[in-house]
């Protein structure tokens, strides 16, 4: 059967726009249904399904890889697309690959397999949804030609809509049934929507433009010295500044998520689970872009000229102020106070502004700049950005861990004989910012108490050779947390590692506890966010030079 391969003339939407919009609400919705319950499953549901749970560090540093694989394979989707297959059949035939990732992550477990299934559903994943990221991208600006391509802006921002009403839905959803169903039915409805999704956009197939794939002229336009000069000039934006904004923004499903198990989740009466608070960032999208689209633009407009870079440099600074809020949370928490997850909702808003104005303007921006045979390639080059982002979160979170090297099995002492549980908490009803413990650790060295925030403390002692926190010495740290009290008031606490509940009191004698061999991070609390912040920083600051020295240049499908 032979398609249409240019745009018609006219002045309206194309006819397969809405094919392509059901297409990607529904992947959306699979996306990141999945990716909304990964990280708390990794840390505290792998142990249910026969595997071991990881740290909040080890969750985050996967995740981020996870999330890193997802922007790489973009590049291989798109030189398929580009190169062989044309957009429509490489976005189909990775769509089937992508709905065999979330089979296999349903099957966890069965058999007794864990790892083995995880492995090859987030795999799968990964080069199914990165590889149709570039190829949906630049479909859905080849639908359009000179006589209606007034509406790129608007279907551009139709497009982003459609991401985040699918991940609104799925990011509320999918915890719950986490924690209602289990991790099967978690990762399963997001596989079932992946389908739907596919069959979606199989059926427009007839209403679609089908730009063929160009193969050595696509070479020659990127080999092309006007080809090179426009991969460079966009891979110094995208790899040097935009990935900054992703390995900060990207940590909405990790460090944000334990940070909001630290506050107060109550908001309006609603009682929210940690990992819903994502479902706020693409709320927020749904209706800050008609704002914008219909308000703030053309209101700014009429004052200043809003050039694309203008709009992407505003929102690093955006950016910027939005993680000094969120460590400034985070100093509140580390001085024992629960604050409200108001303050990581106000963080919200200010970076889901700056992801308007530098997600869904690089988006238009790399099409609209991209040479016409390399539409894919360059998108995929932006989407690369993503991997950067997160590749930089992922390796700043290995560097920064303070491994466990092991664990000791029999039990020590850590308070002085005779001192209850109920001992360590003061009349607020928190742990207290200090602690007298008389006693020493399995090496006979002293104990030290950091308050971690409200709920959670750490007792430390150094190893044998008198260091603490060195990466190959053996050293005691443990971190113990409330988990709940008993019908007699006595408060039970919980060692955050891998073997569940470790420390408690029965009334009857002194704390007991398990010591870890190891843990922790150089980078503790607020310390941690405020690096990133100082990041983005700087960043913002050096792309004022480099927005007034770039270029800019349209090029269009004829």
């Amino acid at each position: 059967m032979s398609y249409r391969t240019t745009p018609t003339e006219t002045s309206g939407m194309p006819g397969g726009i809405p094919f392509i919009i059901s297409n990607e609400a529904a992947e959306r919705f699979s996306f990141y249904g999945m990716k909304a319950a990964l990280a708390i499953f990794l840390a505290n549901y792998l142990g249910v399904l026969g595997g071991s749970n990881l740290s909040e560090s080890q969750a985050t540093s996967y995740v981020s890889y996870f999330n890193g694989a997802v922007y790489l394979t973009p590049l291989l989707g798109a030189l398929i697309a580009d190169t062989f297959f044309g957009k429509y059949r490489t976005i189909i035939t990775l769509s089937v690959v992508y709905c065999l990732g979330h089979l296999c992550l349903a099957f966890m477990g069965v058999g007794g397999v864990v790892q083995i299934w995880l492995l090859a559903g987030l795999g799968l994943i990964a080069l199914g949804a990165g590889g149709i990221k570039p190829c949906v991208s630049a479909h859905v600006g080849d639908q359009f030609g000179k006589s209606n391509q007034h509406l790129l802006p608007r279907i551009f921002n139709i497009f982003y809509f459609s991401i985040n009403a699918g991940a609104v839905i799925s990011n509320l959803s999918i915890p719950l049934v986490l924690k209602w169903y289990g991790p099967h039915w978690a990762f399963g409805i997001p596989g079932v929507l992946m389908a739907l999704a596919t069959i979606c956009f199989w059926m427009g197939r007839r209403k679609f433009i089908h730009v063929p794939a160009q193969g050595a002229p696509f070479l020659n336009e990127v080999f092309s010295k006007e080809g090179l000069i426009v991969m460079g000039k966009l891979m110094l934006l995208f790899y040097v500044f935009v990935s900054m904004f992703w390995c900060l923004f990207d940590q909405t499903a990790t460090t944000l998520v334990f940070q909001a198990e630290k506050m107060d989740l109550n908001i309006l009466g609603i009682e929210l689970l940690p990992s819903q608070i994502q479902a706020f960032n693409p709320f927020l999208i749904l209706v800050l872009i008609p704002l914008f689209t219909f308000v703030i633009y053309p209101k700014m407009g009429a004052l200043v000229k809003l050039t694309p870079l203008r709009k992407i440099g505003a929102g690093f600074f955006l950016m910027v102020l939005s993680f000094a809020i969120i460590s400034w949370a985070q100093e509140a928490i580390d001085r024992g106070e629960t604050p409200s997850v108001a303050w990581q909702l106000l963080a919200y808003i200010i970076f889901t502004t700056a992801e308007i104005l530098i997600s869904i303007v690089c988006l238009e921006f790399a099409y609209t700049q991209a040479m016409p045979k390399m539409k894919s390639f360059i998108m995929s080059l932006f989407l690369l950005s993503v991997f950067v982002g997160n590749a930089m979160t992922g390796l700043i979170n290995d560097y920064i861990r303070i491994p466990e090297s092991s664990v000791e099995k029999d039990h020590a002492e850590f308070v002085a004989p005779g001192q209850r549980v109920s001992d360590f908490y003061a009349s607020n009803d928190k742990l207290p910012t200090a602690l007298d413990i008389s006693s020493n650790g399995p090496h006979g060295n002293p104990i030290s108490y950091q308050l971690l925030h409200a709920g959670a403390a750490r007792l430390s002692s150094a190893g044998p050779d008198g260091k603490l926190k060195t990466k190959d010495d053996i050293n005691t740290n443990i971190t113990v947390k409330k988990d709940e009290r008993d019908e007699e008031g006595t408060w039970l606490f919980e060692a955050k590692k891998r073997k569940g509940l470790i420390a408690e009191d029965d009334g009857s004698g002194p704390l007991k506890m398990t010591h870890v061999i190891g843990g922790g991070t150089k980078l503790e609390g607020a310390t941690y966010f405020w690096f990133f912040t100082g990041l983005m920083a700087a960043v913002a600051i050096l792309f004022i030079p480099f927005s007034l020295f770039y270029k800019e240049r349209t090029y269009l499908q004829s």
